[in-house]
């Protein structure tokens, strides 16, 4: 688990991989969210790599982007570190301009 996320970046490169492709995006990007130890690694690399993929997917299919933002909204279950670097990935999304209105309602709901 610790190489998860060169794996996930390895795996967003293939050549059969498309971020137009929601079941395949879903696959690998929930994959690696869902993947607890990598996701919420102490110094948040797992939280940015998120808010990146979400961003980028939310330009081709905001549904999907909106999903994936709700993978940040359970921040208030973790100790207070890990809550500000949620925090700090999911007010980045929200104030991101162009994003999608499904994936800022989700960021901005989960902020309050």
């Amino acid at each position: 688990t610790d190489d998860a996320l060169e794996r996930a970046n390895e795996l967003l490169e293939h050549p059969d991989f498309s971020l137009k492709n929601p079941n395949k995006c879903r696959s690998v990007v929930l994959s690696f969210a869902s993947n607890m130890k990598p996701f919420h690694k102490p110094d948040g690399s797992g939280y940015k790599w998120l808010a990146d993929r979400i961003l980028a997917i939310d330009k081709i299919n905001p549904q999907v982007a909106a999903k994936l933002t709700s993978k940040l909204s359970s921040f208030r279950r973790f100790e207070s570190a890990r809550q500000i670097l949620m925090k700090e990935q999911l007010q980045r999304i929200k104030e991101t301009e162009g994003v999608s209105k499904d994936t800022f309602e989700i960021a901005m709901r989960s902020l309050s």
